[in-house]
């Protein structure tokens, strides 16, 4: 789910280990465009989940590094890091963890249930499987991670304060360490 096509996924293979070694993780990475104009969009955060515009420059730069030795993209592309965002996209296991709570949308592979798109809260993992509690619904319904091609999660009220609070948290952690003893 982080790399949506072939091509995505190459390019997160090469670049995952650059990610990493800068301090990051990338979330997701999309290679858009045609045969011009293309660009390659990179989400990422660091393990604790922060990302600031000095984070976003400084994982460009390593990047960009790689990308220019590599030249795996035929043509010209625009690179653009940012983070995931209060509404992010959910990649990885761990981000169903994380966000358990909260609102998210689905999309599998294939149907299940009828269905091919969930909407509903988070309600955790099961080893592989993600939890989500449809509205609705009495059983907490159990979707393997495999079987989703996208997940979003859907911006509230409560997604909007959790994003506040750990805003103030760090900018508290910031001005705490810019503090002389």
């Amino acid at each position: 789910m982080r790399g949506k096509t072939t091509e995505d996924q190459r390019l997160v293979e090469l670049l995952d280990p650059v990610a990493e070694a800068a301090g990051y993780e990338i979330v997701r990475l999309r290679l858009m465009g045609g045969e011009t104009a293309r660009r390659l969009q990179i989400m990422a955060e660091t393990p604790d989940g922060e990302m600031v515009v000095e984070d976003c420059a400084r994982l460009s730069r390593a990047i960009s590094e790689v990308m220019d030795a590599a030249d795996p993209i035929k043509g010209e592309y625009t690179l653009e890091v940012s983070s995931p965002g209060v509404d992010r996209p959910l990649t990885r296991l761990k981000d169903f963890a994380t966000y358990e709570g909260h609102e998210a949308r689905i999309e599998l592979d294939r149907v299940a249930e009828g269905r091919k798109r969930f909407r509903g809260v988070l309600a955790g993992i099961d080893g592989d499987n993600i939890g989500i509690d449809l509205e609705g619904e009495e059983a907490t319904a159990m979707v393997p991670f495999s079987w989703i091609v996208d997940a979003k999660l859907i911006l509230t009220d409560a997604l909007m304060k959790r994003g506040a609070e750990e805003r103030a948290a760090r900018i508290e952690g910031d001005d705490q360490q810019d503090t002389p003893e």
